[in-house]
């Protein structure tokens, strides 16, 4: 049975991590395409402005403080979306954290707190979406990354927990095709995007986190997590530079190990030194929020062309031909 999925202004969005980064951004996006949505994270303030904001753009959205790492929770969400919309179509885990450090120097509390909410946060939101969604239909989309293919150094336990959730993704994927049920099963693997996450971030480095460019808007994200709820897509990777890397790492693995051990190390400290009293959301929900970019100083890629031509391939097919009309044309008209 083919997945069932709706328009999008004719559904209704579960989005954990909603109060930040490209939790925020989707919701949003969501709601500003006539979807109503249904928001959910630690932080109620962060979670109450997020929510006033969309409504007063015109949006529909209600919002439910909720911790992943607890199953009852999620529970309670899908029947708070339940109870005030009558169902959801598309439900999108993406709360996560994130840690700095060398993985012998990460406590192991701190590692398995992080496991806690990027991997069992996306099993409790699968499970809690699953029986949902199998009796109407609709789309379960899940956030990877492109360290759920490419492990990189000083990110050991994100990587780790990013690779545990496309195994799950996957596996659960076939079993939800095998037995016909008319849901979509995605995985979304994201390059370098310039969100909170970096000063949300528990850093045991001597320098302050970053992202290494090229660096994406939460915005590109998001839209490639809509269009997956209306088109059924296996799983998309956000920015061609992601792209790149996972390819490389896949056909010489040893020199793509090479190339990260020089790079990476310095790619992924600022210049600033790690401030003393920078705050993380490890354990507890950042008070500050709602706020969907960080603050990457560099540039910003507000699209992705690699990742827009992979969702549309018939809309680059037709570009590409004209283009190559247009060279043709002028080409004659040089000749003639």
């Amino acid at each position: 049975m083919k997945p069932r999925l709706k328009p999008l202004d004719e559904q209704v969005l579960v989005v954990t991590g909603a109060s930040s980064g490209i939790g925020l951004a989707t919701a949003r996006m969501a709601a500003r395409k006539g979807a109503r949505v249904v928001l959910a994270a630690r932080g109620v303030e962060a979670l109450d402005r997020a929510v006033d904001g969309i409504r007063s753009d015109g949006g529909v959205a209600r919002r439910v403080s909720a911790d992943v790492t607890k199953p009852q929770d999620l529970e309670r969400l899908a029947q708070t979306a339940i109870t005030e919309f009558g169902c959801f179509d598309t439900w999108i885990n993406c709360a996560a954290v994130a840690i700095y450090g060398r993985v012998d120097e990460v406590p192991l509390a701190d590692q398995r707190r992080l496991f806690e909410t990027n991997f069992w946060g996306v099993v409790h939101g699968s499970l809690a979406a699953l029986p949902r969604l199998r009796s109407s239909g609709g789309a379960l989309i899940n956030m990877g990354s492109m360290v759920s293919d490419v492990a990189i150094p000083l990110q050991g336990i994100y990587s780790a927990s990013k690779h545990a959730v496309k195994a799950y993704t996957n596996a659960l994927r076939l079993e939800v095709e095998a037995e016909g049920s008319p849901v979509s099963v995605t995985l979304i693997k994201p390059g370098a995007i310039d969100t909170p996450y970096f000063e949300h971030a528990r850093n045991y480095m001597d320098r302050e986190p970053k992202p290494p460019p090229p660096v994406y808007a939460p915005d590109a994200v998001a839209r490639a997590i809509l269009r997956c709820a209306v088109h059924p897509v296996r799983e998309v990777i956000v920015g061609g530079a992601a792209r790149a890397m996972i390819t490389a790492a896949s056909l010489s693995p040893r020199m793509a190990d090479r190339v990260m051990e020089r790079t990476m190390f310095s790619a992924q400290k600022s210049d600033r030194p790690a401030g003393t009293e920078q705050s993380d959301n490890l354990y507890q929900p950042d008070a500050a929020g709602p706020r969907e970019r960080g603050r990457y100083p560099g540039p910003v890629l507000q699209h992705s062309v690699y990742t827009s031509a992979v969702l549309h391939p018939a809309r680059t097919m037709l570009a590409a031909a004209g283009v190559g009309l247009a060279v043709a044309a002028g080409m004659r008209a040089l000749r003639d």
